[in-house]
């Protein structure tokens, strides 16, 4: 009912920069909750950052707020995770997420994107 594909990773340095894009098809766009959850080798799917629908409300894990930002373009379908000051330990992969609800745990997720791949060498 909706897909989710990712774009935007790759590798960088430490201290770097990245931007993934999330482009959506199907339902409308507007009416999902979206966010952004990572997992790394041998370790759960964690989350990352969450936006509502309305784009009214954000959320982040500790582990990435002041560094991480979300945002959406509902006219353009698309969620944007804008990572900056990037550290090794952000290597993983990054999967879109769309859910009815806010999507704060992979529990409320509804649909998932095929992951991106982000490595931050030291």
């Amino acid at each position: 009912q909706v897909q989710l594909v990712e774009s935007g990773g790759g590798l960088v340095q430490a201290g770097g920069s990245l931007r993934l894009s999330c482009a959506a098809s199907g339902r409308t766009f507007s009416s999902y909750a979206m966010g952004w959850f990572r997992q790394a080798p041998g370790k759960e799917r964690e989350f990352v950052a969450a936006i509502s629908w309305s784009g009214g409300s954000t959320y982040y894990a500790d582990s990435v707020k002041g560094r991480f930002t979300i945002s959406r373009d509902n006219a353009k379908n698309t969620v944007y995770l804008q990572m900056n000051s990037l550290k090794p330990e952000d290597t993983a992969v990054y999967y879109c997420a769309a859910g009815v609800y806010t999507v704060v745990a992979a529990t409320r997720v509804d649909y998932w994107g095929q992951g991106t791949q982000v490595t931050v060498s030291s």
